[in-house]
């Protein structure tokens, strides 16, 4: 009896120790990837554009199930992802796995939070939604084969589905009071049908590649303009409809979206979401204060440099010297393409990283006039390149000043140099090889991306220096602005008149940027937030290192790791600095 009892405790004990030491780490990171890997998965399956998008073809043939019932399965499967990798055992994982986890943790509770919030009941507005991402379909899809172009016929079929699938989901919101601005939604209206006048669908067959015969390019061309003329155009003018009938007037008329329900909740999580941080609204407001004051001084210092007594007197020169007022659109353009090809060659100066992948530069389209310039990815085998998309429309009325900062910015060493090396990144995975929606990082490395060139001796002309601080200034701005709208009340008067006052940008711009704020709360806060965040860590990391600090194995360090928080992107930082400090 006392040896079964002394077997019986040891037996106990045993258990005990297996219960205080899980699963070796080895084979807990290997389970934790594997969640990664099936979380990745249902992602693109899910959503089947983003697949498209990073070059995985195998859902070239769907579109994504945008119904009220599919969009709360999501959020099911959210949850039960979140679960799991909660229930990981992270003791002795290394700093990048437990990166990892950390990533995707924040990724779930971020979708989980929206959809508490009812985010997705508001999906449109006047700068994106379902009716201009369709419209790019012909731009964002390949094009070489037979089976490519069918794939792209069966995604024409599904478009009706889309939008009716909108109109539910823009019903639920109407049910709810979750409404965007009416004056902003009576755009959309005029967004569609200046898309059916267009009829972008229809460029697949203005070009087919020599490998497909002609007898296959006519049965396609067949296929594809009738399901256009039959099927998507109807369905556009029925969207158009109900957004003109039945949507926008119902749409709110305050432009704060601290005026919905659980408002201050909603804006918080709006910063929180984009800027990663969890700084105030007021804290934001100052911030862009102190900053417009700062950037102000660097460009008087170029005014007075020139000759002129103020800044007031330099930028009213600028506006009537031909030199930086466009004669046609294709300048623009022009402009964007010598400066993304002279920055080219300066990269290794910057990086041993570099991008593998080609830029392209084209205009914004009529119909998507109210957007911005701005970056789209492409593939990671470079077979779709990226492409800078450029306002040029009214380009009268634009200027050519700071040209030069937003190529950099959107082109290399910014949006198009980080997201290439992000998606040629090895050793992660795949869920961090593309951008996580942290909206602070990639705009505050594009915003940092934007002085670089000065520091491969570009700027040359004292007058694009200029435009490169208003570039900077403009996103000061933006702090004091966005809070202005959803925090303090402002009228969009006020908005374009504090806009107008700075100098920042030109007319047409402060107009469809208004818009923008009022519409995409806290989005325009992450470019400054970032941009100072990684300028704090650079100077961090000189004063900690000293000589051996290497300006291209600290950018290096701050891609290397794909996209990120920005308290994570510290965290990371701080450990790379002491790692090279004990060299």
């Amino acid at each position: 009896m006392r040896l079964s009892l002394s077997l019986l405790c040891l037996f106990a004990f045993a258990g005990l120790m297996f219960a205080q030491n899980p699963k070796p780490a080895v084979d807990r990171v290997a389970a934790q990837n594997a969640l990664f890997e099936e979380q990745y998965e249902s992602d693109l399956k899910n959503f089947p554009e983003r697949a498209t998008a990073f070059g995985d073809y195998r859902y070239n043939d769907k579109l994504t199930d945008y119904s009220l019932q599919a969009i709360t399965q999501r959020n099911k499967t959210n949850q039960e992802f979140l679960v799991r990798l909660k229930a990981v055992d992270t003791t002795g994982f290394s700093d990048q796995d437990q990166l990892s986890h950390d990533l995707m943790m924040r990724v779930l509770q971020q979708r989980i939070t929206d959809y508490s919030l009812k985010e997705y009941e508001m999906p449109i507005n006047q700068q994106n939604g379902i009716h201009t991402s369709l419209a790019d379909l012909p731009n964002s899809m390949p094009f070489t084969a037979v089976k490519q172009y069918e794939d792209y016929v069966s995604r024409l079929h599904q478009i009706p589905r889309l939008l009716s699938q909108t109109e539910d989901v823009l019903r639920a919101g109407m049910k709810d009071k979750l409404m965007p601005v009416r004056f902003l939604l009576e755009k959309i209206p005029v967004q569609c049908q200046g898309i059916i006048d267009a009829n972008p669908f229809l460029l697949p067959t203005k070009k087919y590649p020599a490998n497909i015969p002609p007898e296959e390019q006519k049965r396609l061309t067949q296929q594809i303009t009738g399901a256009v003329n039959n099927e998507v155009i109807p369905a556009y003018k029925h969207f158009a409809n109900f957004v003109k009938t039945e949507y926008a007037p119902q749409g709110r008329t305050t432009l704060a979206i601290t005026s919905l329900p659980d408002g201050q909740k909603r804006y918080e999580n709006d910063i929180y979401a984009r800027t990663t941080t969890h700084l105030s609204a007021d804290e934001i407001h100052q911030i862009g204060l102190r900053e417009i004051n700062r950037i102000e001084a660097e460009m008087t210092a170029i005014a007075k440099k020139e000759g002129f007594a103020d800044l007031a007197s330099f930028r009213a020169s600028l506006k009537t010297n031909p030199k930086y007022i466009p004669t046609s659109s294709e300048q623009i353009l022009d402009d964007f393409r010598k400066y993304i090809s002279q920055m080219e060659p300066k990269l290794p100066q910057l990086f041993t990283l570099l991008p593998k992948s080609p830029v392209t530069v084209e205009a914004i389209p009529p119909f998507q006039a109210a957007a911005a310039t701005h970056y789209v990815t492409g593939t990671p085998d470079g077979k779709r390149p990226g492409r800078v998309v450029v306002a040029t429309s009214s380009f009268a009325e634009r200027s050519l000043i700071d040209d030069e900062a937003v190529a950099y910015h959107e082109g290399v060493p910014g949006h198009h140099m980080q997201n290439s090396v992000n998606q040629q990144l090895t050793g992660l995975p795949k869920f961090r090889l593309h951008g996580l929606g942290f909206n602070a990082y990639g705009e505050g490395w594009a915003l940092y991306a934007e002085q670089l060139g000065k520091e491969v001796g570009f700027y040359q002309d004292p007058v694009s220096d200029y435009g490169r601080l208003s570039s900077e200034l403009f996103r000061a701005v933006r702090l004091v602005v966005d809070t202005g709208i959803h925090s303090k009340g402002w009228t969009r008067e006020q908005v374009v008149e504090f806009m107008r006052k700075s100098g920042a940008i030109d007319e047409p711009t402060i107009q469809s940027e208004t818009d923008r704020y009022i519409a995409w709360p806290a989005q325009a806060l992450s470019y400054k937030l970032g941009q100072l965040k990684i300028s704090e860590l650079r100077q961090r990391a000189q004063k900690e290192l000293g000589a051996s600090f290497d300006i291209r194995t600290f950018h290096d360090e701050i891609l290397d790791g794909g996209s990120l928080p920005l308290d994570m992107l510290e965290a990371r930082t701080d450990k790379w600095i002491a790692q090279q400090k004990a060299k």
